[in-house]
């Protein structure tokens, strides 16, 4: 069951979801299933928007979020359940695992329990936030011309707020630069081990492969990944030293090893529009190289190459770039636990890490869909709550647009609508429903989208906008019947 499951009900959604939290008193878990359920019928509307005026409702919800029992684990635990309980079936699983800011805007009283965040980092306010998004991966790529596999989500597994504090005075004066006491903080990268940690280990018969952009080239979580039985996919920063054999002889650098292999394939790739660069399809050689394995570094306490090395597979992905290119061309690094013998499981792990994009629609849909910058509650313990239950939300919207493109051609009722919903859209849509590609254009199609050629397949923000459009006419539809019936 992905996480979208009946959300065309918000409340049936919600109650799915959530309907098992514990919180101390049944009313408080009553309303946090009210309140998600609000936001899953409006995304991106306040508090008072979704309490329809009520001033009762509104406080109701206030108090819910600032409650000491309303804790973001809380809150989700009955869907981080879910959602281990999925990752329990046989065959093979992304851990899709990411950071992003959160920041608010200044307000003329500090709101407690924030730190500095972004460029600003004197006068900001925010907190970082990890998190672990669990999907499934198909035996066979639905559709291998697509820019990355169209994956069901499960949910989220993981989800970690580090609120950074400012550099202590004593650090600063320091005379020796105060490394002593640096070691003593907790560091922003232990978020990523730490995250792994919650995962635990993956039973028999089940591949869990954590996918991550080169923020999660350290030691520490990749080593945690192999003592876990965890897989990886983990685009490399660093330049690491390489060793070889048990006796850890020096074998070179990552880099250079892996730029002296030839090409053993190529693959074509659609990439996003970036600031700056326009939206384009290039194509990609791939080639890999066989360990030696990164050697371990110098961490306090241990020298260089003490401890022991992490076996992986180096795979290269480049854009052949013109000679008179002015920007260079696109290049991933990526380090696989998996040993690469052929092009084939060279691409597998390509097309793998290429689902790490899954992590930026997320966080563009819980900061731009839902607003969760824009939330206007003033202590840090609220706001971590609402983003707990917005997270979970913001990642259903994306599970939209994914099922949308995982087995269009079967019939409409495979879609997940509720039977009045399809009817409802059925009439509405100017073209004939019959399968589940024409049930999520015609859904996009009341979210604004035209349906032509060179349109493209429709994205998250237009089919829940569409969605919206239809809940309303579902909900005319709804009581014009009562009124019949009057």
């Amino acid at each position: 069951m992905s996480i979208s499951t009946h959300f065309c009900d918000p409340q049936l959604w919600a109650q799915t979801r959530f309907g098992g939290t514990v919180l101390g008193d049944a009313r408080r878990s009553r309303r946090v299933v009210t309140l998600a359920a609000g936001w899953a019928r409006q995304p991106g509307a306040s508090i008072p928007q979704l309490s329809a005026g009520q001033a009762g409702a509104s406080k109701a919800a206030y108090r819910l979020l600032g409650s000491a029992m309303a804790t973001p684990e809380a809150l989700q635990g009955p869907h981080q359940a879910v959602v281990r309980q999925a990752l329990q079936e046989p065959g093979t699983c992304l851990l899709v695992e990411d950071t992003t800011e959160l920041s608010w805007p200044d307000t003329e009283e500090r709101r407690p329990g924030l730190g500095p965040v972004g460029p600003g980092k004197a006068t900001s306010q925010g907190v970082l936030l990890h998190s672990l998004v669990a999907a499934g991966w198909p035996a066979q790529d639905p559709d291998p011309a697509a820019k990355r596999p169209a994956l069901p989500l499960l949910g989220l597994l993981d989800q970690q707020y580090h609120v950074r504090q400012p550099v202590p005075e004593a650090e600063k004066d320091h005379p020796h630069g105060g490394a002593r006491l640096r070691q003593g903080r907790v560091r922003e990268s232990a978020l990523w081990s730490r995250s792994l940690r919650q995962v635990g280990r993956p039973p028999a018969g089940t591949r869990w492969v954590v996918v991550a952009d080169r923020g999660a080239d350290i030691y520490e979580p990749l080593q945690q990944c192999q003592a876990q039985g965890l897989g990886f996919v983990v685009r490399a920063a660093q330049d690491r030293a390489l060793a070889a054999g048990p006796e850890k002889a020096p074998a070179g650098r990552l880099f250079a090893l892996a730029r002296a292999q030839p090409s053993v394939g190529q693959f074509t790739l659609a990439l996003r529009g970036r600031p700056g660069q326009a939206a384009r399809e290039v194509g990609l050689h791939v080639s890999f190289s066989p360990p030696p394995a990164p050697r371990a570094p110098q961490r306090p306490g241990a020298a260089t190459g003490k401890g022991d090395p992490i076996p992986c597979a180096a795979v290269r992905v480049r854009e052949a770039a013109e000679a008179d290119s002015a920007t260079p061309g696109l290049e991933w690094l990526l380090l696989s636990d998996q040993p690469i013998t052929d092009f084939a499981q060279a691409l597998s792990c390509a097309r793998q890490y290429t689902s790490r994009w899954l992590a930026e629609d997320f966080h563009k849909a819980l900061k731009t869909g839902l607003g969760a910058e824009k939330l206007q509650l003033q202590t840090a313990e609220r706001l971590f709550a609402a983003v707990a239950l917005l997270s979970v939300v913001a990642l259903a919207l994306v599970d939209m647009r994914e099922k949308s493109r995982l087995q269009p051609d079967l019939p409409a009722r495979a879609a997940g609508l509720e039977a009045t919903f399809l009817q409802v859209l059925t009439l509405r849509s100017p073209r004939p429903v019959q399968t589940v590609r024409d049930v999520y254009y015609a859904l996009a199609g009341l979210g604004g989208h035209l349906g032509r050629k060179g349109d493209g397949p429709p994205g998250w923000q237009t089919l829940w906008r569409g969605l919206m459009s239809l809940r309303l006419l579902v909900e005319g539809v709804r009581l014009a019947t009562q009124l019949t019936q009057t």
